[in-house]
């Protein structure tokens, strides 16, 4: 799905309405994936709320630091438009859990309103809540490690190993390569809705 800036700065106007929730790991996410993934949907308009296992600033792979708006405990899925969980080492040590799981189930119930995005190890996360079975999904893999990619597919979930996939509202990415990608394809559903 390729969306270009025009576009987006089009859309400008309706996501001023639109609230998305960026989750991250407190330790160890994905610099790239969430600062460029920030950046598209803040251009666009979007308000975004970085939420966290901790609070306080919450540290990338590479350094950079962002503040964490909510605690995940405290995150109400019924007050965001997007759910998007951010990748990097910190992910499923931190965020591979019930509680993650849990909110994304409730998004995927919300299924006509929500949009629900994970990109790198962090569909991993989606699959093993379950709102995958059936989807078609990428995820982060390498040369000599497909584990991730059989974690998907033992949870229902066809791979594929396009950068950025759309099923429905689900959107999923497989790296940080592809972060303004996948912050183009949660807007191009925002504008949608």
């Amino acid at each position: 799905m390729k969306v270009r800036f025009s576009k987006i700065k089009m859309a400008e106007k309706i996501l001023k309405e639109k609230r998305v929730a960026i989750i991250i790991a407190f330790r160890d996410f994905r610099d790239e994936e969430y600062f460029e993934t920030k950046e598209v949907l803040e251009k666009a308009g979007a308000e975004v709320v970085t939420v966290s296992d901790s609070s306080g600033k919450a540290i990338g792979k590479f350094g950079g630091e962002a503040d964490v708006d909510i605690l995940l405990k405290d995150l109400r899925v019924s007050d965001f438009d997007a759910i998007l969980f951010i990748g990097g080492p910190g992910a499923i040590p931190r965020l591979d859990n019930d509680l993650s799981y849990k909110i994304a189930q409730e998004a995927f119930s919300f299924f006509e309103n929500k949009i629900l995005g994970a990109i790198c190890v962090a569909p991993i996360i989606l699959a093993k809540a379950g709102v995958l079975r059936g989807k078609t999904a990428t995820v982060w893999t390498s040369f000599t490690d497909k584990s991730a990619a059989r974690i998907l597919e033992k949870n229902g979930a066809r791979h594929s190993s396009e950068s950025v996939v759309v099923d429905n509202k689900i959107v999923t990415a497989n790296g940080p390569g592809a972060a303004r990608k996948f912050g183009e394809a949660i807007v191009a559903l925002l504008t949608k809705e």
